[in-house]
């Protein structure tokens, strides 16, 4: 590991957690250059829907540029985009009745959403935007301004950029409409928050801490959107492309977003990030918004291969399936240790384990790896671990890697009381 900690940036995170170098990777497995296996729950922070080198998405990339396949193409029409618009329009599109017009943005996530910010302020001829507690959208200028967690902000380079915070939902607890508490704060003209351009967030707010929005708190928001004349935007980048069960993770509350950003899995591991807008949203002039890397014509290829997926409903069927399994494990753990006062939460293959304990989900993500399991922490305090397999993780490994979190939790457990012993004795 030398070389990491000799060259490369103290930024660098992950490879704090998962201290190996990895070498190897296949559906849900990561080896490392010993031969060690690891069961993958990280996904590449939702990046890797599809899982490790899918060898459908590889076929297609490989064939792509041993055919000479343009690489780079800037925002010229190849082959490459125009079998990805027709199939995202045939697959996507016109099975949910929606229509959007599509902008290719900078490779990854914060680009789309800076994207979006942009777009809407615009349109709106206002500044201010809306954004929610315990919210994530990316680290650059724009993104920063409407993410929530002030580990990430410093006065120094941070830019607040108009953006007022409001409570998402359930965020002041069970009994209180947060649409509501918005709308008064909209609708008074002396409350200091000024009418935005634009709503931006999460249906599931994954970094935050995996908090779900309920349909019917979706819906609300939505009307108080269209009654105000304000956009709506929903940052599908982490929990769009199937990670609910559903293509896009607000398909089931019935809401039309404005625009809708996206990215991650979208590229089958490859860098991608796109915007969805009504089509009267589209006021761009032609070169007004660009970027070197605006399309990414390999991406283009591994996503019209990934879309074959959502040809039909077993991918879907599939995720809610195994996701029943997820919640039950989960909530068999929490019952297994009522020490922990652990809160299990999620939806699809997102699912967050929350353990009020300071510091045990962050010495369990530990414990867990070195039992073969990759898996991250969420949430402001790293207090809740978060379950993201790829959606096309088998039902025997699945489980095994939820076996490992049990297992890891008895074990911390018990070392905490032999040591409390040992203190006594």
């Amino acid at each position: 590991m030398r070389i990491f900690e000799e060259l490369e940036s103290e930024v660098r995170s992950y490879v704090r957690s998962f201290p190996v170098i990895f070498d190897t990777a296949e559906g849900s497995y990561l080896y490392d250059d010993q031969g060690n296996k690891y069961i993958d729950f990280f996904s590449g922070a939702g990046t890797l829907n599809y899982g490790h080198n899918n060898p459908k998405i590889n076929k297609a990339i490989i064939e792509y540029l041993q055919g000479n396949g343009i690489v780079h193409g800037l925002d010229k029409a190849t082959c490459a985009k125009r079998d990805f618009l027709q199939k995202f329009n045939d697959t996507i599109f016109i099975p949910r009745n929606l229509s959007y017009k599509i902008q290719f943005t900078g490779p990854t996530g914060t680009n789309a959403v800076e994207t979006a910010l942009k777009l809407a302020r615009m349109v709106k001829g206002r500044s201010n935007i809306i954004a929610f507690t315990n919210g994530f959208h990316g680290l650059t200028m724009g993104s920063l301004s409407v993410t929530g967690n002030n580990f990430y902000k410093d006065e120094s380079f941070y830019m607040r950029a108009n953006v007022d915070h409001m409570p998402f939902d359930g965020y002041l607890g069970p009994d209180i409409n947060t649409v509501d508490y918005l709308r008064r704060f909209l609708e008074d003209n002396s409350s200091g928050i000024d009418l935005p351009a634009a709503i931006i967030l999460e249906t599931i707010q994954a970094e935050g801490g995996v908090h779900v929005a309920s349909s019917k708190w979706l819906q609300e928001l939505q009307i108080l959107c269209r009654e105000l004349d304000i956009l709506m935007i929903i940052d599908d980048i982490q929990v769009g492309n199937g990670r609910t069960g559903n293509f896009f993770s607000f398909e089931e509350s019935g809401i039309t977003p404005d625009i809708i950003t996206m990215s991650k899995s979208l590229g089958g591991g490859l860098p991608f990030a796109m915007l969805l807008m009504r089509g009267e949203l589209d006021q761009w002039k032609p070169g007004e918004h660009t970027g070197t890397f605006r399309g990414n014509n390999l991406a283009f290829v591994a996503a019209t291969e990934a879309l074959t997926y959502w040809d039909d409903e077993n991918l879907s069927e599939s995720v809610k399936y195994k996701s029943d399994i997820v919640r039950e494990e989960l909530k068999n753990i929490a019952e297994k240790y009522p020490e922990l006062d652990a809160k299990v939460r999620g939806k699809g293959l997102i699912y967050g384990l929350e353990i009020p304990q300071r510091g045990f989900s962050a010495n369990l993500a530990k414990t867990c790896f070195k039992h073969g399991l990759v898996i991250e922490l969420s949430g402001a305090e790293d207090e809740v671990l978060k379950v993201l397999p790829p959606l096309v993780i088998d039902e025997e490994t699945l489980k095994e890697g939820l076996s490992i979190i049990d297992k890891a939790i008895e074990q911390l457990l018990s070392k905490k009381k032999d040591a409390l012993t040992k203190k006594i004795a």
